[in-house]
């Protein structure tokens, strides 16, 4: 079958949902020739139920790649606090004391409204799609996405209405001011209802690049029976809401069915594979790779590639995809002597997956890169994704802004010329041998004997200075030899949402519940050996030849945990916005994020701090959007009754 690239032709959104105000707007169509926005009839045509499809594909654009997303699901987490530059956005999330969760901060609000919005269109979809002749395989793609909105919903809220005003997982057309939350069991049973349909009417092969398959729907299939498993077993005592009953005696069956899943999923992959290293998964060049099954997609096409917001100025809001730039840290900083005589900045803003658009409000925690951490230095020796995960070496640039000086002074008074390596991040185990001497003038990097480039070992990484994320970094194909003059727009990459590479870790983590280690162990083995493989390695900008997967494999603990789980799914996913939502289904937040060190704010700031932070129970769920409270006609107590208790004034 020919495959052709989808195109967002009509971005997420509803005639009305009954959801409230903080829903999606109305106006937020984008089309060849657009819709001030959709009357019910649409979706009694064909070709409205074909631009209701596009839609779902547009709505990922409108979360995933927001760098306030972003923050919802990594900052206050393991791998990252609040960097130097954060506003209370970040710093609420943090949960250290600089700030608070309530139901008007951004945290709680997350993709409340663009999901509901979008779960609406789903079920118009699917109500009206086979009276006007759509294939049962398209109506599958509606279902799976109604299950996806609600899924993200149900993790983060915890039981969440289906019914939107017409009746549970009815299209509705009408203004409906009141709201009724479901239990997680109710919203868990639509879930996996509309999932299985998807599984069992997908397609193997996607209809157009990028559209959902039958694997697809296996992994969020598999995800799911997970998640309800451990909410099931509840094994840390962690409080629901609305209040119910569970069974734990039934979380292995759910155990058991997302292990089988996601072994017909990896034993029968259609047309995704694993990349033959992890650099290939990452590395911008090879975007919409095999491995990659669902992405919210951007080009670099000025009228549509970005959902209508071009590539100028970005202002860091949806549909951009500016996520990135929340864990760039303001590298321009740096300064040298030149030649001349002249101060210049060696290294300057540029359009590269390296560099980006600096915003210093998202910091990795220290702990992770020193003993005992997912990136300790027996890992860094022998795991090819922490060269692929982190800017860890930067690159003299100053030349590409027209700047004709020869070389710049670095390190040891030695001369550091154009593309070579001005500031490293160098492993702990360094740390003895570096004279922290301040040259540079600034950022008080420090010096080792014998080399050009400035460094600092990663025990003291702070919110000031940092390790970029390099694998959600900007590219463009425009920048003609210069810096790349749209390096302060979006990014044009698509963002990753469901990786193959997932289903490995999906399957491994229900065999340890289910007490199959040494299927847990195979599983891991299969990420970890081709972690120990690279063909180049890009914080050199050099083609290497490294295999080192027998020694990933015999490092690979006998008895695989939970804790291991969690560290491999760190190092895969790194920065990405899983780890919330891995810390809470494990019911594990609070045990490996509760205290955090980092260095502080200041420039020259390295010695580390231990911050500690306070997680309770209930706050596994968010806070209920006071925008969906203030909306409802409905009475203060019976308000009070919908929020998330850990939130109540």
């Amino acid at each position: 079958m020919k495959t052709k690239s989808i195109k967002y032709i009509l971005a997420a959104g509803l005639v009305c949902c009954g959801l409230s105000t903080t829903m999606t707007s109305c106006n937020n169509v984008l089309d060849e020739q657009p819709r001030s926005q959709f009357d019910p009839t649409f979706f009694n045509t064909k070709a409205g139920i074909e631009g209701g499809l596009t839609s779902l594909y547009a709505h990922l654009r409108y979360f995933y790649g927001n760098g306030y997303y972003l923050n919802t699901l990594e900052t206050g987490t393991d791998e990252y606090t609040y960097a130097q530059s954060a506003d209370g956005n970040f710093k609420d999330a943090d949960l250290s004391g600089v700030g608070s969760v309530t139901p008007s901060s951004t945290v709680a609000g997350g993709a409340w409204g663009t999901l509901f919005a979008n779960i609406n269109t789903a079920s118009g979809i699917i109500e009206n799609g086979a009276e006007a002749g759509i294939d049962p395989a398209l109506l599958a793609e509606a279902h799976f996405f109604r299950a996806f909105d609600y899924f993200i919903l149900v993790q983060t809220y915890g039981g969440v209405p289906l019914d939107l005003g017409a009746g549970e997982l009815k299209f509705n057309t009408s203004t409906v001011r009141t709201s009724v939350r479901n239990t997680v069991p109710e919203v868990y049973a639509a879930i996996f209802a509309d999932l299985e349909k998807a599984v069992n009417e997908l397609p193997e092969n996607p209809r157009l690049t990028g559209t959902a398959t039958k694997n697809l729907a296996r992994l969020y299939l598999s995800k799911a029976y997970l998640t309800y498993a451990w909410w099931l077993e509840n094994p840390n005592n962690i409080p629901t809401f609305p209040e119910c009953s569970r069974d734990a005696s039934q979380a292995n069956s759910y155990f058991q069915k997302a292990y089988d899943t996601a072994m017909a999923a990896i034993n029968n992959p259609g047309p995704y594979a694993l990349q033959p290293t992890f650099y290939d998964v990452n590395v911008a060049t090879n975007d919409r790779n095999s491995e990659i099954m669902l992405y919210a997609d951007h080009d670099e096409d000025e009228k549509y590639g970005n959902g209508g917001a071009g590539y100028g100025w970005g202002s860091g809001g949806s549909p951009e995809n500016f996520a990135y730039w929340m864990e760039t840290w303001n590298y321009t900083e740096m300064i040298a002597k030149a030649a001349s005589g002249n101060t210049i900045n060696p290294i300057q803003r540029e359009a590269v997956q390296a560099l980006g658009r600096p915003w210093t409000r998202m910091a990795p925690i220290a702990d992770n890169f020193m003993e005992g951490g997912v990136w300790e230095d027996a890992v860094k020796a022998i795991d090819s994704r922490y060269d692929a995960t982190f800017t860890l070496r930067y690159h003299t640039n100053w030349q590409k802004s027209g700047n004709t000086e020869p070389y710049v002074i670095g390190a040891n008074g030695e001369k550091v010329y154009p593309n070579e390596v001005y500031f490293s991040w160098v492993p702990e185990s360094e740390d003895s041998k570096i004279n922290y001497t301040g040259a540079d003038g600034k950022l008080g990097f420090g010096e080792m004997a014998g080399r050009p480039d400035f460094v600092v070992a990663v025990n003291h990484i702070s919110r000031k200075k940092y390790p970029i994320n390099w694998k959600i970094g900007i590219y463009r194909t425009d920048n003609d030899g210069g810096l790349g003059s749209k390096v302060n727009g979006g990014s044009p990459r698509p963002w990753n949402v469901a990786k193959f590479s997932e289903l490995y870790l999906l399957g491994a983590e229900a065999a340890v519940k289910l007490g199959k280690n040494e299927d847990a162990k195979k599983l891991v083995n299969v990420l970890r050996a081709r972690a120990g493989k690279q063909t180049y390695s890009q914080n050199d900008d050099k083609a290497v030849s490294v295999d080192k997967s027998a020694e990933m494999v015999a490092a690979t603990p006998a008895t695989i945990t939970i804790d291991f789980i969690l560290d491999e799914r760190s190092r895969e996913f790194w920065g990405e916005g899983y780890r919330w939502f891995d810390l809470v289904r494990t019911q594990k937040w609070g045990e490996r994020a509760g205290t955090y060190r980092i260095a502080g704010a200041g420039y020259t700031d390295k010695d580390l701090q231990t911050v500690k932070r306070d997680i309770p129970a209930g706050y596994y769920i968010r806070p209920i959007p006071q925008g969906q409270l203030d909306g409802m006609e409905m009475t203060e107590e019976e308000k009070t009754a919908y929020q998330n208790p850990a939130y109540r004034n």
